[in-house]
């Protein structure tokens, strides 16, 4: 007749420290037990251990296994729990969604308002872990959402964001969260600072009526092929030569050569679509080794802006299709593109992603896309993809590239 085993879980917590695991395992390999699970994490060097075996009980429950074990911990400071542990599955079930919170700081208030909202729709919170210290403290939970409850519960998070001041994103918990292979950024205000047509139109002395102009296309007031011939028509006469000066003055966004270089590290196809101009963007397109730009052209005859574009507008429709279109050529599905932008433009684009991310942007976008980032770091779109801040600057450690620049206390 076979004697039944039973599981019995063993805890251990304390000041981490080298050999701790070594020592348990010592005593265990000196029985005839069967290993089921090991699971570990480490706060501030606080060790919280747990170790699942089975055997049969007289040996895996017995009082000598017990006794080994209770005094090799003891022996290294920490404390142990055994317990049995039957009829519990031994790898869970994995999580259903990913919520990721971003703040600088996340208050506990913060936090606590996203496990009330939880809670009161049955989510359970599996794995909660820190994702980023820099530039803003992340947190990402790992949770299970009852069927039929997704929408429910990004309604809430939504207030929550908004109410606490802090980016909230809900997301699958899938493979193809995991498996995003390209990504597209606006250029204007998301990749870079500022609106290059505003820029142009100072040196034409137009800067406050193109940055109205630009502000209404944005939130979606005009048509922005509309806006786009109004705005441009005003550069009629400028030497060809300002757009050399504009390329130089432009800057980037906080942590876009981060976010770009830790991309390409990750095997991402990465590009732009701009409503913008070729003779700016291309420059920075091969500094930061970009692999598409799609964008407009400017007119110019005898060494001097038209007032006019030439070729296909890149508007609304046409960023989504620019997307498309660089998918298609490089062979990944449109499940596994990422696009990032700020205003009513990129909506469609955003739409076409299988992930949309609205970066510091207009309330139409926001409403929208999939996630909302509200800090004026671009390389939050990096936690929103899974990735760490550990993991982001332990690569560039190796190129020694790592630096953090103060950031003024808000």
């Amino acid at each position: 007749m076979t004697r039944p085993k039973v599981s019995v879980l063993i805890t251990v917590t304390g000041v981490d420290r080298p050999g701790v695991t070594s020592a348990l395992f010592e005593v265990l390999a000196r029985y005839p037990i069967d290993l089921l699970n090991v699971e570990q994490v480490v706060i501030r060097d606080r060790l919280v251990l747990g170790v699942l075996v089975s055997g049969h009980a007289d040996v895996a429950d017995g009082h000598s296994l017990r006794g080994e074990v209770t005094e090799a911990v003891l022996r290294l400071g920490l404390d142990v729990n055994i317990e049995r542990s039957d009829h519990v599955p031994v790898i869970a079930e994995a999580p259903t969604h990913t919520i990721v919170v971003l703040g600088r700081p996340i208050t506990a208030a913060a936090f606590g308002a996203v496990a009330r909202e939880a809670a009161a729709l049955g989510v359970n919170l599996d794995v909660i872990r820190g994702i980023s210290d820099y530039p803003v403290t992340g947190l990402e939970l790992r949770v299970t959402v009852p069927p039929g409850l997704h929408d429910a519960l990004q309604a809430a998070l939504a207030r929550v964001g908004a109410e606490q001041a802090v980016d909230i994103a809900l997301e699958d918990y899938t493979l193809e969260r995991r498996n995003k292979r390209l990504i597209v950024f606006d250029v204007d205000s998301t990749l870079i600072q500022g609106e290059v047509i505003e820029m142009l139109a100072e040196h034409a002395g137009a800067g406050e009526a193109v940055a109205a102009i630009t502000e209404a296309a944005m939130r979606g007031e005009i048509d922005f092929a509309e806006s786009l011939h109004q705005r441009v028509a005003t550069l009629a006469g400028l030497p060809a030569e300002v757009l050399d000066e504009v390329a130089d003055q432009v800057e980037l966004t906080a942590g876009a050569r981060t976010t770009i270089r830790t991309l390409r590290r990750l095997g991402f196809y990465c590009g732009v679509v701009s409503g913008g101009f070729r003779q700016v963007i291309d420059p920075l397109a091969h500094d930061l080794m970009l692999d598409f730009v799609a964008a407009n052209q400017l007119e110019v005859v005898d060494g001097r802006l038209t007032g006019r574009v030439v070729g296909p507008i890149v508007d609304r429709a046409g960023k989504a299709k620019a997307l498309r279109d660089f998918a298609e050529q490089v062979g990944v599905p449109m499940e596994q593109t990422v696009a990032v932008g700020d205003g009513a433009n990129d909506i469609d684009m955003l739409n076409a992603a299988g992930l949309g991310v609205a970066f510091n942007a207009k309330p139409a976008l926001r409403e929208v896309a999939d996630a909302s980032l509200n800090h004026p770091y671009l390389d939050t779109v990096l936690f929103i993809l899974g990735v760490t801040r550990a993991e982001i600057e332990a690569a560039d450690a190796v190129d020694g590239v790592v630096r953090r620049v103060e950031i003024p206390a808000d």
